[in-house]
């Protein structure tokens, strides 16, 4: 069967882009890591990919915001990219990337290209780098989370990762489409402050999809838990064969061949 072609953005200052790569070739993808530049000057077109994935890292250094020069850039080819997430390919954003998927106003979807959301300095107001425990929205139609357990553990590594809102109808239509994915939660499951919720995100707010579940932005990064020795207590977590990420870039890859 044809590997379905995952274009990985980067640009100065992308620091996950081959971890990312790596976790689409072990799940059957056939990434191709591709700057902005060759997408502006026309040389990759993002309508030729399967899949388009921003990965994490601090783009132009986030010296502007988080994710924000980045966003400009994308903005030059929303018509394309809009094109491509009516087509029903997926669409990928982890940490800087769902940075950038805010700030372009991709997400959370709605019928004006304003932006909606954004992301503020964590309320420790520090650099946090730490595993978290995260509650899957089963009733989400995300093709990224789709088989996988309700509970799941992923690393996250970010300084301006709390998702805020413009206003608190934002929040209730993101609540009221099941567009929200992934929130941080404790040991028992449940919704809870620092440190569970790592940078104060609203809602404890972890991912966030488009209603129809082809675009996910989300803050830790699946592309560090591709294999069980990836978990810190893996060698007593002998339930994990592989690392829970990879499911979500197989996920993807599937639902492209299928």
């Amino acid at each position: 069967m044809k590997r379905p072609v995952a274009i990985i953005l980067r640009c100065a200052g992308t620091n996950c882009d081959l971890e990312t790569a790596n976790a689409f070739a072990m799940a059957g993808a056939k990434p191709e890591l591709t700057h902005i530049n060759a997408i502006k000057s026309g040389a990759v077109k993002i309508l030729d990919a399967d899949i388009f994935v921003i990965p994490g890292g601090f783009s132009y250094g986030d010296d502007v915001a988080a994710g924000r020069i980045l966003a400009n850039e994308l903005k030059l080819m929303l018509r394309d990219l809009k094109t491509f997430i009516r087509s029903g390919r997926p669409v990928l954003g982890i940490c800087n990337g769902f940075q950038v998927l805010v700030k372009t106003g991709l997400l959370p979807q709605t019928k004006t290209e304003a932006q909606h959301a954004s992301f503020a300095a964590n309320d420790s107001n520090r650099f946090e780098a730490r595993w978290t425990r995260l509650r899957i929205n089963t009733h989400s139609n995300c093709l990224f989370t789709k088989n996988l357990p309700e509970m799941i553990e992923l690393p996250v590594a970010h300084a301006e990762g709390k998702f805020v809102v413009r206003t608190p109808k934002v929040l209730e239509d993101l609540k009221r489409t099941n567009s929200i994915v992934l929130r941080y939660v404790n040991e028992a499951g449940e919704p809870a402050g620092y440190p569970h919720n790592p940078n104060g995100s609203v809602y404890n707010i972890a991912a966030v999809s488009n209603p129809e579940g082809n675009v996910l932005g989300i803050m830790p990064h699946p592309e560090r838990f591709i294999m069980r020795y990836h978990h810190p207590n893996w060698t007593r977590q002998t339930f994990h064969k592989e690392g829970i990420g990879l499911e979500m870039f197989r996920n993807a890859v599937t639902h492209v061949q299928n």
